[in-house]
């Protein structure tokens, strides 16, 4: 693919500039495709595009063969596609504003993804998460994660005047920057009034940042030995509720996603969990 500046796009005119331009075209284009991006797109969606695409237009051509080395060069695994959809995003980009002659991307396959079973926590272990933390705070943090399925940057920003007490919901800013609101249970209820959520402080209610909520899940991984992160809560949310029998419909609004098929691959352990208890039933006989 051949990369195109002209002045029509606004760009420098000085000659220097011009062949500065040319020489590093791929680090100007991300700032540009960086800059681009819509108003209120969230600062992390911005980091994971600078993260993904730095390596990529520092050392590799921006074509087919470009891509396809720069994926079959990364080691992380399953991640490569984090990587794909960053490029995809660019490349889509840069052809729509006319930065280039054909989509590299079309000639590139997604890389193949290994599908493993993600590890989710039963009720009897979040309540053992629970009894082994160092403070009500972190006891708040543990049920408010599990009963919820709150991201991380969701729980993080919770304020005293977010709670509904009279409904057990908590309205928050999710994905996308879209307002939703998220259910908790008569525990965190009871742990929550406990923590003294009535104060009027402008801060998060745990007067803490996501690096130290992170942290202390770390703390407790390492501790209890079950898995500890916001994600794992996540996919406790929903299995857990389709253990209970809830229909994925219902999971996904809850949960604020905007599609069924996450909520899927979620609830893919609880559904075999299923399956096997019917094999065993019928072996039984």
């Amino acid at each position: 693919m051949r990369l195109m500046f002209n002045q029509s796009q606004n760009l420098p005119t000085l000659s220097p500039l011009i062949t500065k331009l040319v020489n590093n075209g791929l680090p100007f284009l991300l700032t540009k495709f960086l800059r681009s991006r819509r108003q209120g797109i969230s600062p992390r969606t911005l980091q994971f595009y600078e993260f993904c695409l730095r390596p990529f237009v520092n050392s590799y051509q921006l074509n087919s063969d470009g891509i396809n080395q720069f994926l079959s060069d990364l080691t992380c695994g399953n991640a490569k596609h984090a990587y794909y959809r960053a490029l995809r995003a660019f490349c889509n980009w840069a052809s729509k504003e006319g930065y280039s002659e054909d989509n590299p991307i079309r000639k590139v396959d997604s890389p193949n993804i290994k599908e493993t079973i993600l590890p989710s926590l039963t009720p009897e272990q979040v309540y053992y998460l629970i009894s082994n933390t160092e403070n009500l705070r972190d006891k708040c943090i543990i049920s408010l994660f599990a009963d919820s399925g709150m991201r991380l940057s969701e729980l993080a920003n919770i304020k005293t005047s977010d709670i509904n007490w009279h409904n057990n919901t908590v309205t928050i800013w999710g994905k996308g920057d879209k307002q939703r609101k998220a259910p908790f249970n008569k525990r965190t209820a009871n742990l929550l009034k406990q923590l003294g959520s009535n104060d009027d402080s402008e801060s998060n209610i745990w007067h803490m940042k996501p690096w130290g909520i992170v942290s202390m899940l770390s703390r407790l991984e390492e501790q209890t030995g079950l898995k500890c992160n916001p994600h794992t809560f996540r996919r406790t949310f929903a299995s857990n509720l389709h253990r209970a029998g809830m229909d994925i419909e219902h999971i996904m609004r809850l949960g604020g996603w905007s599609s069924l098929d996450m909520v899927l691959t979620y609830t893919k352990s609880v559904k075999f969990e299923d399956s096997l208890k019917l094999y065993q039933n019928i072996q039984s006989h």
